[in-house]
């Protein structure tokens, strides 16, 4: 080997190296979308408490609306939705991560529309990256994607069209490879009779897949839908032998593998999810997780084995869990270990590959936010804004009780140490070393 050529491979090298350690550091500084890196709720942070008071935030701030939409973060700033509900705005923001100080503010006017009691005008949750933010906002006639700069500048919107669903919606945008993926399910007022007065006239629901181009605004591909019941999942992406795959699940075509690029569906495995899917998709090896149910509780938990590397076996499931699975909140895994936090506040530990359980363990309350992993411990949030903490092992240990004094629907974000935690009208930053 020419010095030459040994200079030049012993700088690439050390480049790659570089790259590496700094998309590593920057990774700790962002929350991107719903739940995190994948949608996992998994946070690396070392500094968040078990317990605390209010004299331990960084600091709190009163946003200007109310909402259940969760925090993201890029680097310094955090991206939050609001709506007001006297003036008919919603509102998109972004806060400082040092101070709460609000950067910019961009408001868009609504019509009032009728959906579930709990829902909100601002409860999609946006994504970001170093291009900006896309958010998603709804009415029956409308179904809008609106990308802004990180400066709060408008890059582009499109008109996906109207939106059929009898209580609302907030499924959330992800960005992945340059395309922005939204699942659109959509619902079908025959299967809806029950809620919707006698003379109520209904056009049914188009519901699809979409991959939006990043920078255009452009569509890259859609998929059609069946039109069942509307859906509220947000999509993870898989990789497999064949390369990048989202995973999405629905009440109409069950759990399904699309390739990220092209659109074609890999693999698709029906009629598992039978009512309404809230929860989203979780990945564990080959395991692809997701859950169904009526009213406020879920039906059934289930695990499908997807299909290897080069699709050399269909989709089948490998167990399911009927003794107290989650509808609202999505599941959690991590160190081989899956917890189910279900909506009346029983939480199981069950071994990830088997299904096996290890404890089950009534917490108490009532939950929409999903749980969050960080440092061996899993936090998550009641519906009155009591933060739960529980140990991430075998054995149950029920480790803090932390009030945040208000109503809370939201999943925090978790980025550069610091916890992020939205309440309705309020914003939390606690952990790190702001704090003096």
């Amino acid at each position: 080997m020419t010095k030459a050529l040994s200079t030049l491979l012993a700088y690439m090298l050390a480049f790659y190296v570089c790259v590496f350690v700094t998309n590593a550091a920057e990774k700790k500084n962002e929350w991107t979308r719903f739940r995190g890196p994948n949608g996992s709720g998994i946070s690396e942070a070392k500094s968040i408490p078990v317990k605390w008071t209010d004299k331990d935030y960084n600091w709190v701030v009163k946003l200007p609306g109310a909402g259940s939409s969760s925090p993201v973060v890029w680097k310094k700033d955090i991206f939050v939705a609001c709506n007001d509900r006297e003036k008919s705005i919603r509102s998109i923001i972004c806060v400082s991560t040092d101070d709460g100080k609000t950067r910019w503010r961009r408001d868009y006017p609504y019509t009032s529309y009728r959906m579930h009691r709990d829902n909100d005008f601002a409860s999609a949750t946006p994504t970001v990256d170093g291009d900006g933010v896309v958010m998603v906002w709804s009415m029956p006639e409308q179904l809008l994607m609106l990308a802004l700069d990180l400066e709060g500048k408008e890059l582009w919107r499109r008109d996906l069209g109207s939106y059929v669903g009898i209580h609302g919606s907030a499924s959330s945008p992800i960005i992945a490879d340059g395309l922005v993926i939204l699942a659109n399910d959509q619902m079908h007022p025959q299967v809806m009779k029950r809620f919707l007065p006698k003379d109520a006239s209904m056009t049914p629901g188009k519901s699809f897949l979409i991959a939006i181009d990043r920078k255009t605004g452009k569509t890259r591909w859609k998929i059609g839908r069946k039109t069942v019941l509307a859906g509220y999942s947000t999509p993870c992406l898989r990789q497999t032998g064949r390369g990048a795959e989202l995973v999405f699940s629905g009440t109409a075509h069950g759990m399904t593998g699309v390739d990220l690029n092209t659109g074609k569906i890999n693999w698709e495995i029906k009629g598992i999810l039978g009512s309404r899917v809230v929860g989203s998709p979780q990945l564990y090896r080959d395991l692809v997780f997701g859950s169904h149910g009526v009213g406020l509780s879920a039906q059934r938990f289930v695990a499908v084995q997807a299909p290897k590397k080069g699709g050399v076996m269909k989709p089948k499931i490998a167990y399911n869990v009927y003794q107290s699975p989650p509808l609202v909140p999505s599941c959690l895994i991590n160190d081989d270990l899956l917890f189910l936090w279900t909506d009346s506040g029983i939480v199981s530990c069950l071994d990830a590959a088997t299904g096996t359980r290890h404890w089950r363990e009534r917490v108490g309350g009532s939950y929409y936010c999903s749980p969050v992993w960080i440092d061996g411990r899993v936090y998550c949030t009641s519906k009155t804004g009591e933060v739960v903490v529980v140990a991430a092992d075998k054995t149950f240990k029920l480790l803090a009780r932390n009030s945040l004094g208000e109503k809370c629907f939201a999943v925090p974000a978790v980025a550069n140490g610091v916890m992020y935690q939205r309440t309705q009208t309020k914003l939390f930053s606690l952990g790190g070393t702001q704090k003096k």
